[in-house]
């Protein structure tokens, strides 16, 4: 039987402009493919004051898993940048399951979130 869904939606994105210590600030989408083939993504990236970033392409193959970095994310020069909030909206071809995790190293007092994305269908 399939395990996760095709559509996935995380709200909250947010890679914090500046770290201390050795740790780098930085967020990731954990993609789990439980399928026998590739997943094919697509990746869609919303700000409250431009235009998306879209079509964002990547596959995983089968029975494996995937940690993005959301600063690797990019197409035609396009990419994150640090300090802006932003939405990720994340569809696949086959059911997987989506994590999202924010490593916070502002201040010297680390701060770790992970949740499950929010599954559309």
């Amino acid at each position: 039987m399939p395990i996760g869904k095709k559509s996935w939606i995380i709200p909250d994105a947010y890679i914090p402009p500046k770290s201390s210590g050795s740790l780098e600030s930085h967020e990731a989408i954990c993609v789990l493919n439980r399928n026998q083939e590739t997943v094919h993504l697509d990746i869609h990236l919303y700000f409250e004051d431009r235009e998306p970033i879209k079509n964002i392409k990547y596959e995983i193959h089968g029975n494996r898993t995937k940690h993005l970095k959301t600063d690797s994310l990019h197409i035609d020069g396009e990419s994150v940048p640090k300090g802006v909030p932003y939405a990720i909206e994340v569809t696949s071809d086959l059911p997987i399951v989506v994590q999202y995790s924010r490593l916070d190293t502002t201040q010297s007092e680390n701060a770790l979130m992970t949740t499950l994305a929010y599954a559309t269908d």
